[in-house]
């Protein structure tokens, strides 16, 4: 049967395909969202968590672009804290822990309420495409495992873990999705059909423990902040005040490796039952036993799933171990002595896409219309996810639109960085996102995320003018503030002296300017309110941007030239269809590379493993070259 038409359809309701099928409905495209269950919307199959080091940048960006997962957060956190506090302002970053079932469920809500978006449960076995003499090979449609058709001018793949999914624990094994939900098993082979390089990668998660089976007394409480930062801009901190949850902090010892080791032979992950290559950057318990030999004790966090359930997350003891060692391990640990089990952990196989073929838009390079976002290129956590489900979803809008594309680089955001790892570099293993991967993290800080890409949403029409407005005013603030500091000056009076003998700061001998005293490492903006008379009344976290411009100028100077010298490779596009057989004494390993993955752009070219910056040069000489023929002729 063949079902009424649509511009766009999103395969996957995870954190990826909930933004981009909230993207692209809200932008005005009528959108239909396939799942395998309605009950696993924006589900949380592992850390009931939203954010954490460099993960919190990402949600702030994809609510500066106009997406939901950073609002969804505020919504539905039960602890939240600022990470990295006594670090640099660039590596700060915002973590809440979610009630899992409130958060599913609040997402859910938005989607069933937003206009030109249709929910549908049913499995997505087919991308139907057609070709018409010269053109490239285009998106028509879906085909659900029942034979239903859902003509569609654009798809975009979201399917997370769930492609051929199987579960593994010790000699358990279960072809099924996480949580035990149904695994998507019919997708792959249409991919493959249609040309598209699939692998296999791996990822687990820890067992859950019932609450009332721990001893929270042999544990260290870890608290909430008490002045709660959002996530979305649109928030208020006062507005999200409440009672937190704890979360506790314990860890393994000698005993809990040994019985690991002793077990070892009974991992699937050792005993070569599970084929997919696991995160590097979120190893199991077991890998980091066998890995890290030398540590005589790991990290291990209990965080509750919500308000209204018993189970206890076991961050950092993820395993494929049997059930009967899982008992063991877990219960070697202090405070977990005599803890039951709710869900044992699991490692899960799933099939997904080497994103080299994407553009940097997420669509792919041979088929028009048919982009991919989350898990399914090969990266790992529900931020990544959601950061990559926004861009598909507005370039989705944007070709359907006949609009520009919208294309974050390396130095717009961590999105950019993200993005441009994956569909650059080949990844080999789940791709997890890093404080230390961004270049200009100075400049890609999560304060100022609402700065740096408000401009892009409210280009693309996901943002309102209002809220576009409030930015703008916010820049025009920071600006005049930050020239006020600089061309003010206070002398050597008692006032003066005397409030910087409390603050331990060397007493001045002439004027200085106010911006030179923020400068100075025991003050900051705030604490020289008092000797500051003319001061406006400027919102918190105004204040803390013109701090961090302050205090940082010289580094942040460097930064932007840095930038300016980056934006210079990044503009000199490579045509799409340019023939690189054509380019002599470029070394044939740089030839296959650049055939390969189609750079569209010197910058993207000069980032690809295998490409010299010998064979960058002789790119741009023979460009140039080719240029000057052109003009001449």
């Amino acid at each position: 049967m063949q079902y009424e038409d649509y511009d766009v359809a999103v395969i996957g309701a995870g954190h990826a395909g909930c933004e981009a099928a909230l993207a692209c409905a809200r932008l005005g495209l009528k959108t239909i969202v396939f799942t395998v269950s309605v009950d696993s919307i924006a589900m949380m199959p592992c850390n009931p968590n939203i954010g954490g080091t460099s993960k919190g940048h990402l949600v702030r960006e994809v609510d500066a672009l106009g997406g939901e997962m950073g609002k969804n957060i505020d919504r539905t956190f039960i602890q939240s804290k600022m990470l990295n506090t006594s670090k640099g302002p660039a590596v700060h970053s915002l973590r809440a822990q979610a009630d899992k079932k409130d958060y599913s469920a609040s997402m859910r809500k938005i989607l069933e309420n937003t206009d030109n978006l249709t929910v549908r449960q049913d499995e997505v076995a087919e991308i139907l495409t057609c070709k018409e003499d010269s053109s490239p090979t285009s998106v028509k449609g879906v085909k659900t495992t029942s034979g239903n058709i859902y003509p569609a001018r654009c798809a975009i793949i979201c399917t997370g873990v769930y492609l051929k999914a199987r579960c593994i624990y010790g000699e358990v094994s279960h072809y099924t999705g996480p949580n035990g939900l149904p695994a998507a098993n019919s997708l792959t082979q249409s991919l493959i059909d249609l040309g598209i390089d699939v692998r296999r990668f791996k990822t687990g998660t820890p067992a859950r423990i019932d609450k009332r089976s721990i001893d929270f007394s042999k544990m260290e409480e870890q608290f909430g902040d008490e002045k709660i930062v959002p996530f979305s801009f649109e928030n208020k901190s006062e507005d999200l005040q409440k009672e937190q949850v704890s979360c506790w902090l314990t860890y393994t010892n000698e005993e809990t490796h040994k019985i690991i080791r002793d077990n070892i032979d009974r991992s699937p992950l050792f005993s070569g039952a599970i084929e997919g290559v696991g995160p590097r950057y979120c190893p199991s318990i077991e890998d980091k036993v066998m890995r890290f030999a030398d540590k005589d004790r790991h990290q291990v966090f209990i965080e509750p799933e919500g308000n209204y359930t018993n189970e206890m997350y076991i961050s950092g003891m993820s395993s494929s171990l049997p059930e009967d060692v899982q008992y063991k391990m877990y219960r070697s640990v202090p405070g977990l002595e005599n803890a039951k089990i709710v869900r044992n952990a699991y490692a899960i196989e799933y099939d997904c896409i080497n994103a080299t073929q994407l553009y940097p838009t997420l669509e792919f390079k041979h088929i028009s219309g048919l982009f991919s976002a989350g898990q399914s290129n090969g990266s790992s956590g529900y931020e990544e996810a959601a950061a990559q489900g926004i861009i598909a979803g507005i370039n989705a809008a944007m070709k359907l639109k006949n609009e520009e594309p919208l294309i974050l680089d390396r130095s717009d955001g961590y999105i950019g960085v993200l993005i441009d790892d994956l569909v650059t570099k080949e990844t080999s293993e789940p791709y997890r996102m890093m404080t230390s991967r961004a270049e200009y993290r100075l400049l890609l800080r999560q304060d100022n995320a609402d700065l740096r890409l408000s401009k892009y949403g409210y280009r693309v029409g996901l943002l309102s003018k209002e809220r576009y407005e409030r930015v703008l005013y916010k820049q025009e603030v920071i600006k005049n503030e930050i020239e006020r500091l600089k061309s003010n000056s206070v002398g050597t009076s008692e006032k003066v002296l005397e409030f910087l003998k409390q603050y331990n700061s060397t007493a001045l001998t002439s004027g200085i300017t106010l911006a030179e005293l923020i400068r100075r490492p025991e003050l900051s903006y705030s604490l020289i309110a008092p000797i500051d008379k003319g001061r406006p009344d400027i919102e918190e976290e105004i204040a803390e941007q013109i701090n961090i411009e302050l205090k940082y100028e010289g580094y942040i100077s460097r930064q932007i030239t840095q930038v300016e010298q980056y934006k210079k490779l990044e503009k000199k596009k490579i045509p799409e269809n340019f023939d690189y057989d054509e380019v002599p004494s470029l070394r044939i390993e740089a030839r296959q590379k650049l055939k390969k993955i189609k750079p569209v752009s010197i910058g993207q070219a000069s980032r690809i493993s295998g490409v010299s910056p010998a064979d960058i040069n002789v790119l741009i000489v023979y460009m140039n070259s080719r240029r000057t023929k052109v003009g001449e002729n």
